[in-house]
């Protein structure tokens, strides 16, 4: 604002008295900003075993960093949850946090999310458009099951990581950005470095720091309390119920324990969860199913399980997945870990 003199003493003063109110509001929302923060939970993670308290203190020591964090853990245990609350935790918590999922994405489209492309690019390509790291800038790019990344597209990626520069897809002029990288995945990065899959420089590039997340089966005493809060206030689940859930080992994990509630909550009467509400699987576990095997393990226990899921839908993943509650793509990767090889179904089983 600016006054033309000569002008009106009161002028001055109805002057100055706004600029002072637009100081104080400005002032005030920062401090209802702050109250804010401090109210709502430090992240959404829900646990208070060792395991989960050893992941919390890795957050708290590593989150201000800016050094590329790797997180590795089975499907569902959270990895996402612990890459925002990582950004939440740094300097860049008031920048964006952008997630992008390799497995669903082929390494073309890969590229033209990650990089962006121009106009004319490839056929489709009617404008430009950024990618994820332009979007990102300033901010931390979390990319999930970076294990499933295409060859090509690792190099590109380790490009961008050591100096920071890329190029748009179909574009000659080079960029810079200042992103922080998460990345995550349920595969073991060092055996697929071995094996030829990985590229070893860009495994110790994202591997800084890795953070190991437990199973939700190893997270001794939490599964009442995510039991709890996945339900709501107004819901209650009975002893003999809540038991059983916890007998049961849990291949999807967290995600699968979701899944279980919100299934359990669409059957019950009223706000009760009784057994008869739960999973066949979990509420009557086959008398067949062996508690653990030889070796003792509990991998074991889960590489048998799905062996027996499969048996009983006749190697149909679709139905072996959901009788397991998690999604056929978790399903495949569990094949994948355990090594499980499947036939097709009219082969393993004849007809009736």
């Amino acid at each position: 604002d600016y006054l033309t003199k000569p002008f009106p003493l009161a002028e001055l003063e109805l002057l100055i008295q706004k600029a002072y109110e637009r100081r104080q509001l400005g002032k005030e929302n920062r401090q209802l900003r702050a109250l804010l923060e401090r109210s709502q939970p430090k992240w959404n993670l829900i646990g208070e075993s060792a395991a989960m308290r050893e992941v919390y203190r890795l957050i708290e020591r590593a989150g201000p960093s800016d050094k590329a964090i790797l997180i590795c853990g089975e499907s569902g245990t959270g990895k996402e949850l612990v890459a925002r609350a990582l950004h939440k935790n740094s300097s860049r918590a008031h920048k964006p946090l952008v997630a992008i999922n390799c497995t669903a994405l082929s390494e073309s489209l890969l590229e033209s999310e990650l990089f962006g492309h121009e106009k004319g690019a490839f056929t489709g390509a009617s404008a430009a458009k950024p990618g994820l790291f332009e979007i990102a800038d300033g901010g931390t790019l979390f990319i999930d099951e970076i294990g499933d990344m295409p060859g090509l597209m690792q190099a590109k990626l380790l490009r961008v990581l050591e100096d920071g520069s890329f190029r748009r897809v179909g574009s000659h002029q080079e960029r810079r950005v200042n992103v922080r990288v998460i990345s995550a995945t349920h595969r073991d990065l060092a055996e697929e470095v071995r094996q030829g899959r990985f590229r070893d420089d860009l495994y110790y590039r994202i591997n800084v720091m890795s953070i190991d997340l437990p199973p939700l089966r190893e997270r001794t005493g939490d599964l009442p309390l995510l039991i709890s809060h996945f339900l709501g206030p107004d819901w209650k689940i009975e002893k003999d119920a809540l038991e059983r859930m916890e007998r049961y080992h849990w291949p999807g994990n967290v995600r699968q324990l979701i899944n279980v509630i919100e299934r359990a909550k669409i059957l019950a009467d009223g706000h009760v969860i009784t057994k008869d509400d739960l999973p066949a699987e979990i509420a009557k576990p086959s008398v067949h199913q062996p508690a653990v095997d030889m070796d003792g393990t509990l991998a074991a226990l889960e590489r048998a399980r799905i062996i027996e899921a499969l048996d009983q839908a006749r190697g149909n993943k679709t139905r072996a997945a959901q009788a397991l509650g998690i999604t056929r793509r978790s399903l495949y990767r569990l094949l994948d870990k355990y090594n499980i090889r499947t036939e097709p179904a009219e082969s393993r089983f004849p007809p009736a």
